[in-house]
C-alpha cells in the first residue's frame, strides 16, 4: 500500500503534536502487549512567597520511573532541594512497585550529583567536536525497595 505524504517542519507551532505522537507510540506498544503505564508525576518546591525553587517531571515507562526534567533555581542550588526531589521520586517509584529510576544529564550539568545520589552510569553519547556528552544514569531497586 502506497501512502502519499509530506514531511512538515513545525518548530513548536503545534502544541498538540507531542501528545498525538505519544498516542501513536502508546497504541503500538499496547498492540505488542506492552502498554505504557502513562502515569505522569510532577513535583515542585516553592518558597513561602510561592516562587518556584525547583521541580521534577517524570513518568512511569515499562515499570521504570523516567525522570525527564529535574531543575533547581540558581538561588536554591546547594540547599538540598535537588536531592529531596530525587528521593521523593524514588519513594513514589518504590511505593508504586516500579523496578527503578533512570534519567539523563549532560556532562556540564550534574553527573557528579547523580553518582553521589547512588546512580550508576549506563551509557553516553560519544564526544564529537564541541557537542557536550549526554550521560544516562539508573538506580535499580531490589525486591525490598532499596538500591542494589
Amino acid at each position: 500500500m502506497t501512502v502519499a505524504f509530506e514531511i512538515e517542519r513545525i518548530d513548536g507551532a503545534d502544541p498538540a503534536l507531542p501528545d498525538a505522537v505519544d498516542a501513536i507510540l502508546d497504541d503500538a506498544a499496547a498492540a505488542l502487549g506492552r502498554p505504557f503505564e502513562g502515569l505522569r508525576v510532577h513535583l515542585r518546591v516553592r518558597d513561602s512567597d510561592g516562587n518556584l525553587l525547583g521541580g521534577l517531571v517524570g513518568a512511569h515507562l515499562q515499570r521504570w520511573f523516567f525522570v525527564k526534567l529535574l531543575a533547581v533555581s540558581p538561588e536554591a542550588r546547594g540547599s538540598g532541594i535537588g536531592s529531596l526531589l530525587l528521593r521523593k521520586a524514588e519513594a513514589i517509584a518504590r511505593d508504586e512497585g516500579l523496578v527503578g529510576i533512570y534519567l539523563d544529564t549532560f556532562e556540564f550539568q550534574a553527573p557528579r550529583f547523580y553518582v553521589r545520589e547512588g546512580y550508576q552510569e549506563i551509557g553516553r553519547l560519544p564526544k564529537v567536536g564541541d557537542a557536550p556528552q549526554r550521560i544516562w544514569f539508573a538506580k535499580q531497586f531490589n525486591s525490598s525497595g532499596s538500591k542494589e
